[in-house]
């Protein structure tokens, strides 16, 4: 399976949740250090969506490790790594499950988790940045970029960046990853929807 950032997978009423917190959305300010967080594995979501045919599928996957340090003032200092449980990821129904897991796309025996690790972080507007970096899938590691949207805590001062919520969005094809099974069947292209929920630990 393709995916520009390869993570566990569902994409259900999550993005519902997203268009809550957007009305939460402001200008971050700036901090002059480097904060370390770390991710909330139960409140986050990795998701991702590809064409079975006529219809769309959406799936999820778990989260097995998150590290992230955020430098606000100088966003390119910031970094993130990232590793998924494709084990244990679900596909919406039990046949797409199996298949997604199975030797033909994923391989989950063989290559059990999904990482990412970013290589630069590019600010593009106050809240919103591109994160640049590798993703590994099957033992085959390819260049990604996400586009990430920033927002703070509803209700929380401007200042208070102890909790944030991340938006991820990106595509990927799973061809280039060898993934390329069921190709009559599912298209090539998967579509990325994270939300991830991080709390500053330093």
């Amino acid at each position: 399976m393709t995916i520009k950032q390869n993570w566990r997978v569902q994409i259900n009423l999550a993005f519902l949740t997203l268009c809550l917190l957007a009305l939460a959305l402001c200008a971050m300010p700036t901090q002059a250090a480097t904060r370390t967080y770390s991710i909330d594995a139960e409140g986050s979501l990795v998701q991702f969506s590809w064409d079975f045919g006529k219809t769309e599928v959406r799936g999820r996957m778990p989260v097995v490790m998150a590290d992230a340090s955020i430098d606000f003032e100088r966003l390119g200092r910031s970094n993130v790594a990232v590793a998924l449980d494709a084990g244990n990821a679900e596909a919406g129904f039990v046949f797409a499950t199996q298949a997604m897991r199975g030797p033909r796309v994923l391989d989950t025996k063989a290559f059990p988790l999904i990482s990412f690790v970013s290589t630069s972080v590019t600010r593009t507007a106050p809240t919103k940045a591109r994160i640049d970096g590798n993703v590994t899938i099957r033992n085959v590691t390819r260049p990604i970029h996400l586009w990430a949207e920033i927002y703070r805590q509803r209700g929380s001062d401007q200042t208070d960046l102890s909790n944030l919520t991340i938006l991820l969005t990106g595509t990927v094809e799973r061809s280039e990853f060898g993934a390329d099974g069921w190709s009559d069947m599912a298209g090539d292209e998967v579509r990325l929807h994270i939300l991830a929920r991080i709390h500053r630990v330093d």
